[in-house]
């Protein structure tokens, strides 16, 4: 790994807030991803799933944590399995954790090898009544692959038939959307990566550069600041190509007068940022791209001000269409007749504006967090309005990452990144 040790503390606040909400009796376990295929002996670069390292801080594969509170013994109530390493694997792919590091990473004594899994478990499964399924239950999942999560469950309901089940992911959708101060650190550290990419763009652009150039010139910086690179795939959209809200090829030369949209985000320590830029190529914006550029930067604004405590993700979305329905009119993009005819499920903006606003982020990009409840402090979500126009050959995203506080408006993480066009301008030409 690039980034710092984090603190085991995080990972000790977090198992006992999980496990304050299990059942009576209950065991739950968590695996770490495979390492994916590619071909021949080619793998994809590992990525550790994200609720075990939320709970046990270990970045490693072949992972698995049980959680156990009514143990009878203590030091079975957290336990964490990790792959035993040798001398062979230690030369040819570098050292694995230790039983010694294993506990400084998570918190956590008790430490096995991940080959005494099946003894221990069945041992500790004879005092359980329930066991803690870990699936995958987020709004946008459209997972084919059979995981490790996967293969656990139809091992777990085969061998072990008269335990009752229950879900892990409620639990961690609630607890995971309210971020400890630790994350919220981390998470400040990856825009600071972000600003610092954007700031290199800044100087870089100019007339007949490619997207894939600028593309290189994040991953410069975000590497050299001990990011893996990007949080997601990065959207290097010039010209038409903003049109597109998931266009990723990044293979277009950059045209003198048109807009750049950029979608980036560097991680760090596996926690994403996610910011939306929109550049002049040639550093200045027309008058048109300035009033299409404002007037998106003033429902982000207004959107912002509205991520309070209580409000509700689906009733927030609907106040921001009358904000950008509002703009529209002003631009002439819609007319009163537009907005008088306009079907119930599909609003006149969404001609314009047709994803959402905002989404929770913190270790995924598309973050857990309840959505059907009221907001709370310290949840962190993307603000992202935009305007797309075909016919005009631009489209336009503006988007930072906030934190709901207590009182007042939200912390914005992103709060020293460019967005002002006067600023933009200013420093594209210095």
């Amino acid at each position: 790994m690039k980034y710092e040790q984090i603190s085991d503390k995080l990972f000790i606040k977090n198992r006992k807030k999980f496990m304050a909400q299990m059942k009576p009796k209950s065991i739950a376990v968590f695996n770490s991803n495979d390492v994916y295929p590619v071909s021949a002996d080619s793998t994809m670069p590992f990525e550790q799933h994200r609720d075990i390292l939320y709970l046990s801080g270990a970045d490693q594969e072949e992972t698995m944590l049980l959680l156990f509170p009514d143990a009878i013994d203590v030091k079975h109530r957290e336990v964490l399995f990790v792959r035993e390493t040798n001398e062979h694997i230690a030369v040819w792919e570098g050292a694995k954790l230790t039983k010694a590091q294993a506990t400084g990473v998570s918190g956590i004594k008790t430490i096995y090898w991940l080959t005494d899994f099946d003894k221990v478990f069945f041992d500790l499964m004879t005092e359980a009544d329930t066991i803690y399924f870990n699936t995958n239950e987020h709004y946008r999942q459209a997972v084919e692959t059979q995981t490790r999560e996967d293969r656990f469950i139809e091992k777990c309901k085969r061998e072990f038939p008269a335990h009752q089940w229950a879900k892990s992911n409620p639990i961690l959708q609630e607890i995971r959307g309210e971020k400890e101060p630790e994350e919220l650190d981390l998470m400040q550290r990856a825009c600071d990566i972000t600003e610092k990419g954007f700031r290199r763009i800044l100087r870089f652009t100019k007339p007949g550069v490619w997207e894939y150039e600028l593309e290189a010139e994040y991953l410069h910086e975000f590497i050299r600041n001990r990011s893996k690179g990007f949080a997601y795939t990065p959207i290097i959209a010039s010209g038409n190509n903003a049109n597109v809200l998931h266009y990723i090829e990044n293979n277009q030369e950059c045209q003198s007068g048109d807009l750049i949209l950029m979608d980036v985000g560097a991680e760090y320590a596996n926690y994403s940022s996610d910011m939306t830029r929109t550049i002049p190529v040639s550093g200045r914006f027309t008058q048109r791209q300035r009033d299409v550029y404002n007037a998106v930067l003033r429902v982000k604004n207004e959107a912002t001000r509205m991520l309070v405590p209580g409000t509700i993700w689906a009733e927030y979305h609907k106040e921001v269409g009358k904000i950008m329905t509002a703009e529209l009119l002003k631009l002439g993009l819609l007319d009163r007749a537009d907005v008088q005819n306009e079907k119930a499920d599909w609003p006149a903006y969404k001609k314009y504006f047709m994803h959402g606003t905002s989404h929770h982020i913190g270790l995924d990009t598309h973050d857990y967090g309840e959505l059907k409840k009221a907001m709370k402090p310290n949840m962190v979500f993307t603000v992202e309005p935009g305007i797309y126009i075909p016919d005009e050959g631009m489209g336009i995203r503006l988007e930072d990452d906030v934190v709901i506080q207590e009182t007042g408006e939200p912390f914005n993480l992103m709060r020293n990144i460019p967005i002002e066009a006067e600023e933009i301008e200013e420093l594209m030409n210095s």
